[in-house]
């Protein structure tokens, strides 16, 4: 007959169950010396009742902490989550036997809940669980020694200091102790202390420790303290306090803020360095001021919101958009001055000498001077800058001589030899012995020409001067471009090397005791 393939698997199922059920019912028809003296121990026992002879008795328990994995430093809530083992040892005289009397059994496997255990809670947990939440098995011993290792998930509260971030270092502490009983009833110590101190340099074991990839640990000392409340000034509280040391690792947040800060701090430079005429220097800075604002953003969804410190990251932020918001103001008056001209701005003697001749020279800037007038125009004709070794300066554009020098010119016009030299083909006004008075045309010609040269040589004039506050704007440029590129390179510098965390050369323990660290 075929069966159906859920009928199949629950056939299955049944055999594996039955399966199980006579391999323990083997084990424990195999094992009567377990069963009777797990009868024996627990038929009568109490596990309300704290395991003392005497009421007045104080029972020792011993604790300590196994570290497995550090899975999650949250900065914003202020949280560090753990994985741990709470080691946690006790004598209970209840539970004590001849192993003679039991098939030699030495040891024996009970559920925790059956037998009396300390109340041991975090009290800075986080989370609202204090105690262990998974009741494993505990270890009896045939002395009465009891060991009890429940694995536990802790959310433990701590105090962090961003003051250096992202180059920081946290300690966080974890506050074990009895929630009911006082010093007198349950003495609380750590499992490795030494008689006579109460401080244990190395609290957490680490021999099962996985590294994380964040945080590098660098101490976990455990320290025993006492505390009295001020309605039982003579009853002590003890309890265990466990620190663990972290130091960040600092290249995801390298590379993904330090680097590009410190890039968009250098970006300002160039602002400076690039032409007024562009018309793009103003849009650069904003372009970095709203980067900067991102990277504002960022850093508060990362810190917790603490009005106590500063961190460094946010430190080198402000610089960075102070020294942007300072460049925008400086921008503005570089175009300022680049775009003057004559008929808006006139140029002082101080602003010459100290813009045009002294700092220059300061900053190993040269300015290209003029060159000689090329000797033909754009059709390639030859242009003659003078007649009869005459200096250029003397006539006017187009061969014109410049009349206006000439004291002796009064509208007349001096000739020689019988010759018309009214172009100033060579002849000497001072020598002539014959004038002639030109018509009011040919007067109105050359006072159209000198009219003209006049306008060329104002034209001229305020375009050197238009020049000359270009080159003033050059030189503001060049002068603000080295001050900021200093002003970046001590600020970075100054800022960044203040995290005591860069010169701190302490080893790791995580890498030198895990076993787990060993293999990978």
């Amino acid at each position: 007959m075929l069966t159906r393939p859920g009928d199949a698997m629950m056939l299955a199922s049944v055999w594996l169950a039955a399966l199980a059920i006579d391999c323990w019912m083997g084990n424990v028809r195999g094992d009567p010396n377990a069963k009777r003296l797990y009868d024996d121990l627990l038929s009568n026992y109490n596990r309300l009742i704290r395991p003392v002879v005497n009421n007045s008795d104080k029972l020792e328990v011993k604790l300590g902490l196994k570290l497995t994995q550090l899975v999650d430093m949250n900065l914003k809530s202020q949280i560090m989550t753990t994985n741990l083992w709470v080691e946690q040892e006790w004598y209970d005289y209840k539970l004590s036997w001849d192993p003679d009397e039991y098939g030699g059994l030495e040891y024996i496997y009970v559920p925790s809940e059956h037998i009396w255990l300390p109340d041991i809670v975090l009290f800075n947990n986080a989370d609202g669980n204090y105690e262990v939440t998974l009741m494993t098995m505990a270890t009896l011993y045939n002395d009465g020694k009891v060991i009890w290792k429940p694995p536990a998930i802790y959310k433990s509260s701590c105090k962090i200091n961003v003051e250096f971030f992202p180059f920081d270092e946290q300690s966080c502490v974890m506050r074990f102790g009895s929630w009911t009983y006082d010093g007198l009833q349950v003495d609380l110590q750590h499992e490795n202390q030494v008689p006579g101190s109460n401080i244990v340099p190395i609290g957490i074991n680490l021999k099962e420790y996985y590294p994380s990839c964040e945080w590098d640990i660098l101490a976990v000392p455990a320290q025993r303290n006492e505390e009295y409340l001020p309605c039982c000034p003579n009853q002590p509280y003890p309890d265990i306090t466990f620190t663990i040391t972290m130091r960040r690792k600092t290249l995801f947040y390298t590379v993904n803020l330090i680097i590009p800060c410190v890039g968009l701090s250098f970006l300002t430079v160039l602002v400076f360095y690039l032409p007024s005429d562009s018309g793009e220097k103003v849009s650069l800075v904003i372009s970095i001021l709203l980067s900067l604002t991102v990277f504002f953003l960022l850093l508060a969804e990362i810190i917790p919101p603490t009005s106590l410190a500063v961190p460094l990251l946010g430190k080198y932020l402000m610089f960075t958009m102070i020294l942007v918001s300072f460049s925008i103001t400086v921008t503005v008056g570089v175009l300022n001055v680049h775009f003057r001209s004559p008929a808006t701005h006139k140029m002082s003697a101080w602003v010459r000498r100290v813009f045009i001749r002294t700092l220059p020279r300061l900053l190993l800037m040269r300015r290209p001077k003029y060159g000689p007038r090329d000797d033909y125009d754009d059709q390639g004709v030859k242009i003659r800058n003078g007649c009869n070794g005459r200096r250029s300066g003397e006539f006017r554009e187009g061969g014109f001589p410049d009349l206006s020098r000439d004291p002796s010119f009064n509208g007349t016009y001096k000739m020689g030899d019988g010759h018309d030299d009214m172009l100033g083909q060579g002849s000497d006004y001072g020598t002539t012995s014959r004038q002639r008075k030109y018509s009011p045309e040919v007067q109105k010609a050359i006072e159209g020409v000198q009219f003209i040269a006049q306008h060329m040589r104002d034209e001229d004039k305020d375009l050197n001067t238009v020049e000359d506050w270009k080159y003033v704007a050059m030189v503001l440029d060049r002068m603000f471009l080295w001050i900021f590129a200093i002003a970046c390179v001590v600020g970075t510098c100054g800022i960044i090397f203040q995290a005591p965390s860069l010169y701190d050369d302490r080893i790791p323990i995580d890498g030198l005791i895990s076993e787990i660290t060993r293999k990978i």
